[in-house]
């Protein structure tokens, strides 16, 4: 009796499905499986972890926050680069802050800890703070002296255009009162500080670009994060300015931290794909091995 139409279907049906998990479900990941034991490769495999006295500490393709329980920079290591995944570096929350550039003013609150920094006060502020830390010049162009974004808030009557050719009052939006305002008058009018809570948004908008050189000693890389939060790597610029701090840390020459610097340091992929990295998950540790910081 020969079988129906309906019944060869579903045979032929079911040998494929057989066929295919035994192939993708078996052979493939065996095989993939296998190769990844070769030399050269089981470590990368197996997630590139990295060990210290026997224990894994790490992986290299992950960054690290190198900070004590206030979050400040511990002075013996090198920096890496700011995380938004999670409280940083949560390989569980990968992401980016999702902020662009049109980011310049922030949510003031009357609490300070529930103020909520745009993208440009975020970038002023870490710029600072690393070129006080540095000692370094962490001034940049559109950035207040107290590592805020320049802003302004112009109001008055509109003319056709859109502009304001006689403002009638002019707040510096992300400087919240009793601050003394970064310019002290705008087109005649009295700059003033911020009221937190009071609503701007009626006003022109204007970036100042302040007078600050846009050649600073702090790279991009040292105060925006990455796109997934997790990159180990800095730049050889951002890196070079540490160099000072980790020395006097370890008691050693700027020489022998730069050597140390240079070795960690990988060119563009293939000679010219990307930018030169620094790894700093990896520089930190063969710190650690060379000249451990004793007491």
């Amino acid at each position: 009796m020969r079988m129906s139409t309906w019944v060869r279907q579903h045979v032929a049906a079911l040998r494929a499905l057989l066929v295919l998990t035994a192939v993708t479900g078996i052979a493939y990941p065996l095989a993939v499986f296998a190769v990844a034991q070769l030399p050269g490769l089981h470590d990368r495999a197996e997630g590139s972890l990295l060990t210290s006295e026997g224990r894994v500490v790490g992986s290299s393709l992950i960054g690290q926050s190198f900070t004590d329980a206030d979050g400040e920079a511990l002075p013996r290591y090198f920096q890496s680069r700011p995380s938004a995944a999670g409280d940083g570096y949560d390989p569980l929350s990968t992401s980016a802050s999702n902020l662009g550039p049109e980011s310049i003013v922030d949510s003031l609150d009357a609490d300070p800890a529930n103020t909520t920094p745009s993208l440009l006060s975020t970038v002023c502020s870490r710029s600072k703070a690393i070129g006080d830390r540095e000692g370094v010049d962490g001034s940049r162009p559109f950035c207040t002296k107290d590592g805020l974004g320049a802003v302004l808030s112009v109001l008055g009557p509109r003319e056709a255009d859109g502009r304001i050719a006689h403002p009638t009052r002019v707040v510096s939006v992300n400087q919240a009162c009793p601050t003394t305002p970064f310019l002290p008058t705008y087109l005649g009018v009295r700059v003033e500080c911020a009221d937190p809570g009071a609503d701007y948004s009626t006003g022109l908008v204007v970036p100042v670009i302040g007078d600050a050189s846009p050649d600073t000693p702090v790279p991009a890389d040292a105060v925006t994060a990455s796109g997934s939060g997790l990159d180990p790597h800095i730049s050889p610029r951002y890196a070079e300015i540490q160099i000072p701090r980790i020395a006097a840390a370890r008691g050693v020459s700027t020489d022998r931290v730069r050597e140390v610097v240079e070795k960690h340091t990988d060119g563009r992929l293939l000679g010219f794909l990307g930018e030169p990295h620094v790894n700093v998950v990896e520089l930190n540790l063969d710190l650690d091995r060379r000249y451990p910081v004793r007491g």
